[in-house]
Formats: structure tokens, C-alpha cells, sequence
């Protein structure tokens, strides 16, 4: 059971598995993507169809007919993967060896529905993935197995998301494994250390220039590349959405009388703003309707004065 393209590598090593049978793939239904709302598949239901795997799509998997679904292809075990609903204790009972869930954190911090974003916002120098056995709560079930890996400097939410994916998929066969010759014990997580990631919406991405700087790069870091980190530029015409790509700290803070979102400084290196506490180097960004350029092709086709604040919509 899984949606979004972080259990990829789960349903690949399972497919290629001999001593396991995929008897079929539950995934959400096709959702309208972009902006001319075309209905696009679930990345899961693609590859379950390229390996010629039955796929169930039901709209709540709580509903009857769905259960009944399930209870047909007599799964002795289900594997869940960013699959996006809350199983309800009917399904739970029907895999002789339960469900077990691939979790992108170190349980039991960061429950919940974004836990790479999570741990980047948090400026956290390690993550990791758990395996557990799913109960009714939320992420709150048994751990089976954990593994830890470094967040580099450099991470940002996609390519720690390729980590934990990758790493996601070898955790989950010794799981298995585990769980089939009888040496996998689960452990109850910890009460304490509990901590909640709730589900990123697009308004998240904008940049509050009251904040710290090195909070705002944590944030460009987790909302890169969705929902992406956004200022509004001054402009004649009215604000205009101004994305960043790239930013990196300034060795030396503010001036003490700049308002925050100031252009301090904007050149080839970078263009530097004011925060709450230091100061940020924009290095690659993107005005509405533009491409993505760096700070010294920007700042040939867009006049941009020191003295100039961001971040305002009016």
C-alpha cells in the first residue's frame, strides 16, 4: 500500500523478492495535476502497472467494499508506504503478520505526514527510517528495525528523500526477513521525544524575514522543490512572486538598523537581505513568469537597489 514515490524502491525490492509474492498494490485514486488539472496516476500505481501488478484504487479504504477488496487477496502480511489514509482496525486484523509501515524518520520523532521536511526545518543533523507494526494511532505503533543516516549540510528535501527511500527499501527486506524466521521482536516506542510533522501546504513556502536566517535556509532547505520558498518583489506593475532556489548565510549579520527584508547588498555574489537575526545570500531564484537564474543574470534584466525590501504585498 502506497502513494507517493518514497516507497518506489520498497515495491521494486519486494517485486524482485523470491521468497515473497506481491498479490496486489492498493494506491489512491488518479488526482487532476498542474495547472491544467490533467488526471494523473499515483507514481506507485505506474510501476505496480510496469511489473503487470494488480492495482486497487479505492476512494476511502475504510469503506466496506474496499475491506472486502482486501480480505479477498488474503494478504498474510501488508507493507504501507506513503500511502496517505489512516488504516482502520479492520484492515489491521485481516494480515496474519500484521501491517508494517516504513516510516522516513526516527521514530518516535517526527509522526506524521512530512518527517523529511520536518527534521530539515529543524536544522536536525540526523534522520533515518523506521519500520513498525501499524496500530490505530498515528505512527505510534511498535518499532521493528531503525537505521540512521547523516543529513549533509547540502540535503535538501529531495535528495534526502532519495536517501531515506533507498534506505527504506534494504530496512524493509531485513524486516521482513526478521519477521519471517521469528528473531524480529517489536518494541514499543518511547513516550518521550515524541514529536509531530503536519502535512506542508503551499502558503508554508513564504518567507518570513522576521525570522533568523539560518531558520530561513532551514525552510528553503525542507520546501525545496515543493511547495518552494517565495518572497514578493516590488514592482511597479504590483508585488510580483519571487522564488529562491539557492541561499547561503552571510559570514556577517545585518546592520542593526535594517528593517528585515532589506537588500543590503546585490551583485554577482549574491544579493544579500536582512533577517530577524543575520542575513541571507540569495544565489539562484526565479520571478513569476521567468526562469531560474542566478543572482548576476538576474540583476542584468531587473534593477534591484540596495535599500529595497522584500517580502511585502502592498
Amino acid at each position: 500500500m502506497g502513494t507517493a514515490d518514497f516507497g518506489e524502491p520498497c515495491l521494486e525490492a519486494l517485486v524482485a523478492a523470491r521468497d515473497h509474492q506481491v498479490v496486489g498494490v492498493v494506491t489512491q485514486p488518479d488526482r487532476p495535476v498542474g495547472r491544467q488539472q490533467k488526471l494523473t496516476p499515483p507514481p506507485i500505481k505506474t510501476l505496480a502497472l510496469k511489473h503487470g501488478l494488480p492495482v486497487f484504487q479505492p476512494e476511502k479504504i475504510r469503506r466496506p467494499e474496499a475491506v472486502a477488496q482486501l480480505r479477498e487477496l488474503a494478504p498474510e502480511l501488508m507493507v504501507v508506504v506513503a500511502y496517505g489514509q489512516i488504516l482502520p482496525k479492520d484492515v489491521l486484523n485481516l494480515p496474519r503478520f500484521g501491517c508494517v509501515n516504513v516510516h522516513g524518520s526516527l521514530l518516535p520523532r517526527w509522526r506524521g505526514a512530512s518527517p523529511i521536511q520536518a527534521a530539515l526545518l529543524a536544522g536536525d543533523e540526523f534522520s533515518g527510517v523506521t519500520t513498525m507494526l501499524i496500530d490505530e494511532g498515528l505512527d505510534s505503533g511498535p518499532m521493528l528495525l531503525r537505521e540512521r543516516v547523516e543529513i549533509d549540510p547540502a540535503d535538501d528535501a529531495a535528495s534526502l528523500h532519495d536517501k531515506l527511500a533507498a534506505l527504506g527499501a534494504g530496512l524493509l527486506m531485513k524486516t521482513l526477513a526478521g519477521i519471517a524466521d521469528g528473531t524480529l521482536r517489536p518494541t514499543p516506542q518511547p513516550g518521550e521525544g515524541v514529536t509531530y510533522a503536519p502535512k506542508i501546504k503551499k502558503e508554508d513556502g513564504l518567507v518570513d524575514w522576521s525570522q533568523a536566517a539560518r531558520q530561513i535556509r532551514n525552510r528553503l532547505r525542507a520546501f525545496t522543490p515543493w511547495p518552494g520558498l517565495f518572497t514578493f518583489l516590488p514592482a511597479e506593475s504590483g508585488p510580483r512572486v519571487l522564488k529562491i532556489w539557492s541561499a547561503a548565510l552571510e559570514a556577517q549579520s545585518a546592520a542593526a538598523n535594517a528593517a528585515v527584508g532589506t537588500v543590503m547588498a546585490a551583485d554577482r555574489n549574491g544579493i544579500v537581505v536582512a533577517a530577524g537575526e543575520g542575513t541571507l545570500v540569495i544565489r539562484e531564484l526565479q520571478v513569476e513568469g521567468g526562469r531560474r537564474m542566478n543572482a548576476e543574470e538576474f540583476l542584468r534584466g531587473h534593477r534591484l537597489a540596495v535599500g529595497v525590501r522584500l517580502g511585502h504585498r502592498v
